[in-house]
């Protein structure tokens, strides 16, 4: 049993997502299905359409790009860029990548999707104010490295 035709349609829902057509993760996941990302942990259908309804309000024009997929067995990983223009007078277009761990029950529905991308590299450190903060904390985790050795 492969979930194929399944992963290629959860590719394909990522790629089009719209607040038009959120309705469909019903259809890919299961109705108690897990989801983490860095700022989320949340189970069921209700609170993962709500974190991407939130990502609609905060992001402009926000959109993934699938670079590639996995499947093996019931679980999958999706190699992705979130691409977004920032809400603020710039409109400054970002990029994050990252990953997903998916895995499909018998039933060819998602119960799992943890999402893996580095925050402090692809968000923080864009923000002036948190940049400074963020490459002193770098120079002391680096610093540690070397005196450890």
């Amino acid at each position: 049993m492969t979930h194929q035709a399944e992963l290629d349609r959860l590719v394909d829902f990522f790629e089009h997502i719209s607040p038009e057509n959120i309705g469909v993760l019903t259809e890919l996941y299961s109705a108690q299905a897990y989801f983490k990302d860095p700022f989320n942990e949340v189970r069921g259908h209700a609170a993962i359409i709500a974190i991407f309804e939130h990502m609609f309000r905060q992001a402009d024009a926000p959109r993934f790009e699938v670079k590639n997929s996995i499947l093996q067995g019931d679980d999958a990983c999706i190699l992705w860029e979130f691409h977004f223009n920032m809400r603020d007078k710039s409109h400054t277009p970002r990029r994050i990548r990252g990953s997903s761990h998916l895995h499909f029950t018998v039933e060819h529905k998602v119960d799992h999707h943890r999402d893996y991308w580095d925050a402090a590299e692809e968000l923080y450190e864009k923000i002036p104010l948190l940049r400074v903060l963020m490459r002193w904390l770098k120079r002391q985790a680096s610093a540690q490295d070397v005196r450890a050795q």
